[in-house]
C-alpha cells in the first residue's frame, strides 16, 4: 500500500525498482500466493469537481471493464477461483454505460468486485494479482490510468463503440511498459513478446 501519488509522481520519482528488488532480497512474494493482490485507488475527484460528473465518468469505467472483460482478466493474471473470491465481475453488461453502471450499482456485491465502487473518496481496482516485478506493476498503473483518462475524455458512445483493439492501438508510445506487457499476453494486436517469470 502507498500513499496517494499521481502517476508522473509513480513513473519519474516514486523508487519503484528499489522498493521491489528489497522486497524480493528480503524473501516477499507476490505473484506466487494465493492471497496477494494489486490493488490500484484512483481519487474520485480526478473524475470531475462534482458527483454527477464523477458518476458519469465512473459509470463508463465499469462499462469498459464489463464490455471487455476477457482482456482486463488476462492482463490481471487472476485465476478463476481467485476472480471469484477476490475481484468478481458485476456481470451487468447492457446496451448502454448508464444502463450498466446502474445495474452494477443496485448490486450490492461489497468490497470484493474488480471494481470497488464502495469507497467514498476513491475508486479500487482490485482486478489484478500482485507482483514483484518492475515492468508488470508499471504495466498495470499505466493501464489503469489510461481506462480513467478514456472515461473522463469520452463520451458514452464513443466508449460503446470502442473495441479493444482500437484502444491498444491508441496506446502512446512512452508507454512502453503496457505495451509491452499487452504483448507478452497477447493482447495487443497480435504481437507478442516474451516475459521472465512472475515473482
Amino acid at each position: 500500500m502507498t500513499h496517494p501519488m499521481s502517476p508522473e509522481y509513480h513513473a519519474q520519482k516514486m523508487p519503484w525498482r528499489e522498493l521491489l528488488a528489497k522486497a524480493l532480497d528480503m524473501g516477499y512474494l507476490s505473484h506466487k500466493t494465493t492471497t496477494c493482490g494489486l490493488h490500484i485507488h484512483c481519487n474520485r475527484d480526478a473524475f470531475g469537481k462534482y458527483e454527477y460528473q464523477q458518476e458519469e465518468k465512473i459509470g463508463r469505467v465499469v462499462y469498459f471493464l464489463e464490455k471487455h472483460w476477457c482482456e482486463p482478466v488476462n492482463f490481471s493474471r487472476r485465476t478463476t477461483e481467485a476472480l471469484e473470491r477476490w475481484a468478481a465481475r458485476y456481470a451487468t453488461i447492457s446496451q448502454t454505460t448508464k444502463e450498466t453502471y446502474e445495474k452494477a450499482k443496485r448490486k450490492r456485491m461489497g468490497r470484493y468486485v474488480a471494481l470497488n465502487l464502495g469507497n467514498e473518496d476513491t475508486i479500487e481496482f482490485r482486478l489484478f494479482r500482485g507482483t514483484l516485478r518492475y515492468d508488470t506493476l508499471i504495466a498495470t498503473l499505466q493501464l489503469v490510468e489510461l481506462i480513467c483518462n478514456l472515461a473522463i475524455c469520452s463520451t458514452d458512445e464513443e466508449l460503446e463503440r470502442l473495441s479493444w483493439s482500437e484502444f491498444v492501438l491508441k496506446i502512446p508510445e512512452d508507454k512502453r511498459e503496457l505495451i509491452q506487457y499487452l504483448k507478452i499476453r497477447r493482447l495487443y494486436v497480435n504481437e507478442l513478446a516474451q516475459q521472465n517469470e512472475e515473482v
